[in-house]
Formats: C-alpha cells, structure tokens, sequence
C-alpha cells in the first residue's frame, strides 16, 4: 500500500508558526523602511517642514517605533485559544470535499462547526497518513476521501469554521476481522457479529484503546480542536447470553473507565474531548446498562456530551405525547432538562461536561402518521434546546444534506 508522508502543513500548529513568521518579516521590513524614511527627511528642508506640521515624528525619529497596525490575514485564532459555542453540522466523507458548498451555507445561517470523519463507520481513515502503526493496521486507504486536508483545514480557520473530529471507536469491520484478538468474541469463542453483519473493537482490550488514540493524535496534527467519539459503547445485542463479558467489571465501568483515559490523554494536548450518547440513557438505567453509557459519570470527564435525541426515535407515548415525532420542540425540552438534572445530581464530579444535543435533519419515512422534517422542526428542535437552559446544538443528516432555511 502507498505510504503518504504526513506534510507539516496539515498541522495548524506548523500553520500557524509559519504565518507568524511571516507577519514578522513582514513588520520587520515595514519598520525598517519608515526609519529610513524618516532619517532622510529630518536632514532636509521637507523633513523640516514636515517636523514643522508632524511634531511627533522628532521624537519618533530618535528611537524604534512603539506600535505597528498592519493588516491581517482573518484566519481566526481565537479558535485555536477558546472554546466555541457550537452550532454544528455533520459532513460525511462523500461530502467533505464539497467543503466550499457548506462554507457558504455557513455564512448564511450562523452555523460555525463542521463534524468530519477521521475514522468511519467501517473502521477506515478518511485522510492519508505515513503512521506505521496504522498503515499497519490495514486502515489507512490508497484513496482516502479528503484529498487535501492542510487546505481544507486552512479554509476553515479562515472562515472561523470549528472543526470537529468524529472517530467511531469501538464498531469496526477492519481491525476487529485482521486481529482476531481485539474483538468482541461470542461464547463460541467466534468474532461476534450483529444482525447487521458489524463487528465490534473489544472496550476490554486496552490495546484498543491505545489504537483509538493514535487516530486521535493524527487528527490533532491535522489541526481539529476538538475529538468526538461515537459508537463509544457496547452494541445493544451484547449481553452476558451473547457474547464473552468481564465479570468482574460491569460495561458501564468499563466505557466510564476508557472515557476518562481518553479526555486524560487528549485534553494535555490542548484539544477539547466529547463524546455521542443514546438520548435513551437519559431516561433509563435500564438503556444506560445494556450500553454501557452512564451519562452523568461519562460527564465527568468529558468536555461536551451529545446524547442523540432525535425526536424520530423515541417511544411512542414518551412524556406522555403519542406521537414524539409529531412534537419535536416538547421532547427535546424535556430530555435536556432531564439530562440538565442528571449532571446537577453528581455532586462528587469537579467537572460537568456541557451538554451538546444531536438533532435531526432527516425524516423517518417509516413512521404513521407521517411527517416531513423541514424548517419549523428544525427551528422547534433548536428552540427546544435553547428554553432548557442550553446553548450548544449539532445536527445529523447522513447524506449531508440539510434545509438551509430552518437555520437562518
């Protein structure tokens, strides 16, 4: 397999050490044109005249200047200091390099962060990398979808778009099938696949742990701020009559245990750390258990959690309204005061993630009665979030496709 050399460009890191040298040499020799212009003209009668009507520039004139305004480039580097009040969107890998087109849907709604793939829901990177240990791993393609990440990345510093980095962790079809070992095995002691044919990383193996952080650490070279774990979980059919558990440690323990692991490796390296949760988990023990997401304990290590609370997925007669679908502005409400409270209860935790929902932008056709997702959904979804007391918000549509009006 081809081996791409990871150039220091993709790193913003790099970016931007090399800007500022060049905003450098550029007051460097800015400075220095005015000193001599000043010499010549304060040894002649213009420069005369000129200390005549300019009495500032005698005294300038007997030592370097104090302040130089020049003007910027308008890459935005509050990004890379503080957080950012996400208004979010996910852009799939066959998508991503139309990063022009969501540019400019950006500019006319206000949204400000864009969700990218770094490892997807196969177990592939979409970006190339010389990583040895990766290349290894098989996982790394010939042709990976995002082509030109250093400009990517630039294009969104400039345009002060927060990029965030979606690493599915544990569902893998590329790791889990090479390596044998590392994956979640049946009581026959075979990979263990879904009913949907996916298998899955073992959260036991710590070696898989290490695994996701070396995607992770890629991904902060490349220049995201933030890293974003989804399928940070046990599949649902994953129970002690179906597959090979710990007894010792329950897997609420044990996903609990990787999240803090993760957020201690990651958040050293200056990126904020958040992670995907069922909205289920939310409302019941019972959900929280059988996936092994605690979401008050998770809370207190990650910066951001985002449960998906898709109001097309909810129960029919949750809250007590038939048809949840039908009610988007309710159920997000309720859900994220419910999750507001679930995070206040934990008085032992120093830290309290923020709450970041994932909303819907896609219709569920299945659903009777029927109802097409547009724009007062999207705006009822949104306002939902905002009367319980939150401030974040990111939406999911899987072909990348959304209403422009319902964010405006």
């Amino acid at each position: 397999m081809k081996k791409y050399k990871l150039r220091p460009v993709n790193s913003y890191y790099f970016y931007k050490k090399k800007k500022s040298r060049a905003r450098k040499r550029l007051l460097f020799v800015c400075s220095l044109i005015c000193v001599v212009f000043i010499g010549i003209c304060i040894n002649n009668e213009f420069g005369q005249d000129l200390i005549t009507f300019f009495p500032f520039l005698e005294q300038e004139a007997k030592g370097p200047q104090k302040d130089v305004y020049l003007p910027t480039t308008g890459v935005k580097y509050d990004l890379y200091k503080a957080p950012t009040k996400v208004k979010g969107i996910y852009i799939p890998p066959s998508k991503v390099m139309d990063y022009e087109n969501y540019i400019s849907m950006a500019r006319e709604t206000g949204i400000n962060s864009f969700i990218i793939d770094v490892k997807n829901d196969n177990g592939y990177l979409t970006f190339a990398t010389d990583n040895e240990v990766l290349i290894e791993k098989g996982v790394v393609l010939a042709k990976p979808p995002m082509k030109d990440v250093s400009r990517m990345m630039t294009r969104l510093y400039e345009e002060g778009i927060y990029p965030i980095a979606r690493v599915v962790a544990f569902k893998d079809n590329v790791v889990a099938k090479k390596e044998p070992e590392r994956a979640i095995k049946s009581l026959s002691g075979q990979i263990y696949e879904t009913s949907a044919g996916d298998t899955w990383l073992d959260p036991y193996n710590k070696a898989n742990w290490d695994y996701l952080l070396e995607i992770c650490d890629e991904a902060v070279k490349l220049g995201f701020k933030e890293i974003q774990f989804d399928y940070v979980r046990f599949h649902e059919s994953m129970k002690p009559t179906t597959v090979v558990l710990d007894e010792t440690t329950s897997k609420v323990d044990i996903i609990t245990a990787f999240t803090k692991y993760a957020c201690q490796h990651l958040q050293q390296k200056g990126v904020y750390v958040s992670a995907d949760v069922f909205g289920a988990v939310i409302l019941s023990q019972l959900d929280a258990s059988i996936v092994g997401q605690d979401f008050a304990a998770m809370s207190q290590y990650l910066d951001y959690i985002c449960p998906m609370v898709y109001p097309s997925h909810y129960a029919e007669g949750t809250f007590g309204i038939a048809y949840p679908h039908l009610d988007a502005y309710d159920i997000i409400l309720n859900t994220m005061e419910k999750g507001q409270d679930l995070i206040r209860e934990n008085e032992r935790s120093q830290r309290k993630a923020i709450i970041r929902p994932w909303l819907q932008d896609f219709t569920l056709k299945s659903l009777k009665p029927y109802l097409l997702y547009g724009p007062e959904q999207i705006k009822a979804q949104i306002q939902g979030t905002y009367d319980a007391g939150l401030e974040e918000w990111i939406f999911w549509n899987a072909a990348g496709n959304y209403t422009v009006d319902g964010y405006k």
